[in-house]
């Protein structure tokens, strides 16, 4: 995306990370247990259907919102980890100083709320921080990178950020990183998302932020404030008819530039 996009936080702010010591065959086991869980995550989310709902604004001098994107949605999940959306409200952009791109929405239902893919974990390293303890929760914390980073060509985009992990049930709670790779038109901003337990037995996504400005090598910057928001799970598969973004908008209101690309002057 070339855009990059608090709820009062359902973890508090202002807790620091304590350094513990734990050993490699510990790390790895914890390593392999949170990313066995993202799978089942996956695989318990096509199961139920959600509410999205997406803002992404530009922010200018003295904090002054300067255009506005948004896309609500019904949401659920194919057996295959394909996506299924249906718009329930989307506006025209108001938005001027870069384009949405397709990449970015599909951030939105990929790298963002979820981080880890789990066909994709064995392309990333793992570096165990300590622990943290955000409200009721004991967590340890992993700082994700690649082990090499994706060729803008290969469409591969992966994860680099921190991961939360409950120290009891062994799953990410919390997540705060960005989609990679970047390019020279191409900037993603670093988004912050916290999970809920949805039935007493998955950590879903609930809430996702960001505050960030996007650097290009232009030496154009774009501030740029996100916030999403997901509700209402219910169990029940739903077998909505999708129309590629073209169609959709058609339905509801005209299309806006696709993808945060900087526009040129």
């Amino acid at each position: 995306m070339v855009l990059c996009f608090s709820m009062t936080s359902v973890f508090a702010q202002n807790s620091k990370i304590v350094k513990t010591n734990l050993s490699p065959a510990e790390i790895d086991r914890i390593v392999k247990n949170f990313t066995a869980k993202e799978g089942e995550f996956r695989d318990a989310l096509t199961n139920y259907v959600f509410n999205r709902s997406a803002t992404i604004q530009t922010v200018g001098m003295g904090g002054q919102i300067t255009g506005t994107y948004r896309r609500d949605s019904f949401m659920t999940f194919a057996k295959d980890g394909g996506r299924f959306e249906k718009l329930t409200f989307f506006p025209v952009s108001t938005i001027t100083e870069m384009v949405i791109t397709p990449e970015d929405i599909e951030d939105l239902g990929g790298i963002n709320p979820f981080a880890l893919e789990p066909s994709k974990v064995s392309l990333y390293n793992f570096n165990y921080i300590g622990k943290e303890k955000i409200d009721e929760l004991d967590l340890y914390v992993f700082d994700v990178s690649p082990k090499v980073m994706p060729s803008p060509k290969s469409k591969i985009r992966l994860f680099t950020g921190t991961v939360w992990v409950d120290d009891k049930d062994l799953q990410i709670v919390k997540s705060k990183g960005k989609a990679v790779p970047e390019t020279k038109d191409s900037r993603y901003p670093v988004v912050e998302t916290w999970r809920q337990d949805i039935d007493g037995k998955y950590w879903f996504p609930a809430y996702s932020a960001s505050d960030d400005e996007l650097v290009f090598d232009s030496g154009q910057v774009i501030k740029i404030k996100m916030r999403v928001k997901y509700t209402d799970y219910k169990l029940g598969r739903s077998e909505v008819k999708i129309l590629d973004d073209e169609e959709e908008v058609k339905e509801d209101k005209p299309k806006p530039n696709p993808s945060p690309t900087p526009k040129k002057p």
